[in-house]
């Protein structure tokens, strides 16, 4: 099934992003190292543009994909540091140690938060409230003053403080409060509840405590709001039943203490509910605060110079499942498999005249090794190859922005994701899929009031496919707009001086388009009409020994077919014989074979043949007149023809023997000797000769013209 992504909608309810979420982790894996190791290299009196620009886009990245998946809580922790790299990298403010210090712990803070995320939200999520607020000081050109750390205390205990002197003072009208919430279903109630302090301007602020008990969450809260108005709030994630809130210093810890709710030694500052009484930001006083042995250790409300996010023991890591590694290393790898299949081959082709009876383990032997070859090169083979949904993956987004600033309604439709390519024309197909995709929206869809008066649904439609076809694989672009106006197309074309025929027939008149410099479009925009794009499109497939078709109905649509060879280093290829060489087809591309005579080849114009074959006729191509083989015995000819298809056509070849079907190493014939018409590459045959792989596509194109 395809997916669906609507204009307008976000990333659409049908479209699954979970499936994008490991290579998310890696990436932002990869970014947060990254950041690290230019931070730590950061030299703070001459850091240079490049520098800070490189922490910023790793920032960057990390914050877009985060808000992509939903990540809020790193999506906001990053905005920030975005922020802070922003001025820093325009030169608003000067770096300083404490930026560095900040963003390192951030980075840190990031990746626990990844990790947690990556094990499907388990565990307690970190709180970033204090990296936030010294973020957005240093932003704003402040800088934090150090808190010095406290005198280590005497052995013999002081006199107990009043209560308003153990905690630091709040605002008037702000209280402190511990909440507690549970048990619970499901954690993430508790985190919708932490929500509400960042969302609602002016309710307070909220950071975690730790809690004892299983399915239960402790905050401590500074607000001004009244219980039930908390209560009230709460209520639309949790029950109230749920929810007890508890006092902590001022007036009503006072008051605790004269009802008895709690021991005077505890209203007084031997142990302030979780809050240290030697906490940085408390007042300081003649008398020195009492060592209180607290399990677990709380940030304090006002942020330490420290990290505020607690580091746990067991720190949650995030998890890596795959191991990048450099294309070269593959490649290298894939041609030592590739020589261990020519050895093996060669082996099998010597091992033919054995006597089976005297040889039975060392034939055993040769066919496990047969076997054992042809599994590790199809598991090497498989590395180097990646779904389609990589390249499609980035056109919603593309599209969305597109449509917004030509004012058009686009759906996006992807089809054959899974289809696997080679990760070399992955790469390179990016860009020409990225121009027709821009064409089909610009050019090809119209804007809404248009389509509803010519009785089309108000959204465009782009389909983007991709599907095997025998040893290539065809990525379609389809849209249902205004397809190509066949008079226009010529009009540009003869007012650029090209030479045209109005009874060219229209899969010529359509090729027009990919000439340097052509467009049709009235204006030229920042989006296209310049005529740049469709020329670089079709050099590049064609560099890829790919093709490009066109189809199109004015009114109605069009459709652009890009056919790519899967160019995969070992393949199975069936070797024939023309006289005394030997030639590789493509397995593939193979339909059938059989004896033909003489008399069931009829020439035609200009002397080409056609063979009948169950009531179809097809081109016959002589494979010794094609690559003139020399014959000792000039009587004698070809009786057996193959039968292969390629582009969607047949061709029978005429050759004189099949000599078997095996694995062939492909061999790039341009890079070690030059290219070849009709040849895609070479392969080493099992005696060590050299063998010639045909190219099935230039043969049938050969035939239609």
């Amino acid at each position: 099934m395809g997916e669906t992504y609507q204009e307008g909608t976000g990333a659409g309810a049908d479209f699954d992003l979970t499936q994008f979420y490991q290579i998310f982790f890696e990436e932002a894996g990869e970014n947060l190292d990254q950041m690290e190791r230019i931070l730590l290299d950061l030299d703070l009196t001459a850091a240079n543009d490049e520098e800070l620009n490189g922490i910023f886009r790793c920032a960057h990245s990390i914050k877009g994909g985060s808000a992509t998946f939903g990540f809020s809580d790193v999506a906001e922790l990053t905005h920030h540091m975005e922020s802070l790299l922003d001025r820093l990298r325009r030169h608003e403010i000067q770096p300083i140690p404490e930026m560095v210090d900040v963003l390192l712990e951030s980075a840190d803070a990031s990746r626990s938060l990844l990790a947690r995320h990556q094990s499907g939200g388990q565990g307690e999520a970190a709180s970033t409230a204090g990296l936030v607020r010294r973020i957005s000081e240093l932003a704003s050109g402040a800088v934090p003053t150090p808190v010095p750390a406290p005198p280590p205390a005497p052995v013999q205990a002081p006199a107990p403080q009043a209560p308003a002197q153990a905690l630091s003072a709040l605002p008037p009208g702000v209280r402190r409060i511990q909440v507690r919430i549970g048990p619970l279903d499901r954690l993430e109630q508790a985190d919708a509840v932490k929500e509400l302090f960042r969302d609602i301007p002016g309710l307070g602020t909220i950071s975690d405590l730790p809690s004892d008990q299983a399915q239960t969450r402790l905050f401590a809260v500074e607000t001004s709001s009244t219980n039930d108005d908390l209560l009230d709030l709460f209520a639309f994630h949790v029950s109230k039943e749920q929810v007890q809130i508890h006092p902590v210093g001022g007036i009503e810890q006072q008051e605790l203490v004269d009802s008895g709710a709690v021991s005077a030694k505890e209203g007084m500052n031997e142990e302030p509910y979780g809050f240290f009484g030697d906490a940085p930001g408390a007042p300081a006083t003649g008398v020195v605060a009492p060592v209180v042995a607290l399990p677990v250790p709380v940030p304090a409300p006002v942020p330490p110079a420290a990290s505020s996010v607690p580091k746990v023991a067991s720190q949650a890591q995030m998890e890596s499942t795959t191991i990048r590694v450099a294309v070269n290393k593959v490649d290298q790898l894939i041609n030592l498999v590739g020589e261990l299949v020519i050895t093996q081959a060669m082996l099998a082709q010597n091992s033919h005249g054995l006597d089976a009876a005297a040889y039975q383990q060392l034939l055993a032997g040769l066919a496990d090794l047969d076997r054992n070859t042809r599994d590790l090169q199809e598991s090497v083979m498989s590395i180097r190859m990646i779904p389609m949904s990589v390249v499609f993956s980035r056109f919603p987004r593309m599209l969305r922005d597109l449509a917004n600033k030509l004012g058009k309604k686009v759906d996006l439709v992807t089809l054959g994701e899974a289809t696997e390519l080679d990760k070399g024309l992955v790469e390179k197909i990016t860009d020409p899929l990225t121009h027709l995709v821009r064409n089909s929206g610009d050019h090809g869809i119209e804007m809404p009031a248009d389509r509803l008066a010519k009785g089309k649904p108000e959204h465009g439609t782009i389909t983007l496919s991709a599907s095997h076809q025998g040893g290539s694989i065809v990525i379609d672009v389809r849209d249902d707009g205004r397809g190509l106006s066949r008079e226009k197309i010529l009009r540009k074309a003869r007012e650029r001086g090209m030479d045209v025929s109005d009874q060219m027939a229209d899969a010529d008149v359509w090729m027009l388009i990919f000439a340097p410099g052509f467009s049709t479009a009235e204006v030229v925009t920042d989006v296209s009409g310049r005529g740049v794009g469709l020329d670089v499109v079709k050099r590049n497939i064609a560099a890829l020994n790919g093709t490009v078709e066109i189809e199109s109905t004015e009114g109605v649509g069009m459709k652009v077919s890009v056919r790519l060879p899967l160019t995969l280093a070992i393949m199975d290829g069936m070797s024939v014989g023309v006289g005394d060489e030997v030639y590789i087809l493509p397995l593939s591309s193979v339909v059938e074979s059989f004896q033909v005579n003489s008399d069931d080849v009829s020439t035609v114009a200009q002397g080409a043949q056609l063979v009948k074959v169950r009531d179809e006729y097809m081109p016959v191509i002589a494979l010794e007149r094609i690559f003139q083989v020399p014959r000792c015995d000039p009587e004698k000819s070809s009786t057996i023809m193959v039968v292969v298809e390629a582009d969607g056509s047949r061709v029978a070849l005429l050759v004189d023997e099949l000599l078997g079907q095996h694995q062939v190493v492909v061999k790039n014939l341009e890079s070690n000797y030059r290219k070849v018409p009709n040849v895609s590459g070479a392969t080493i045959l099992g005696d060590g000769k050299v063998a010639l792989i045909l190219d099935i596509g230039g043969l049938v194109r050969r035939a239609r013209h």
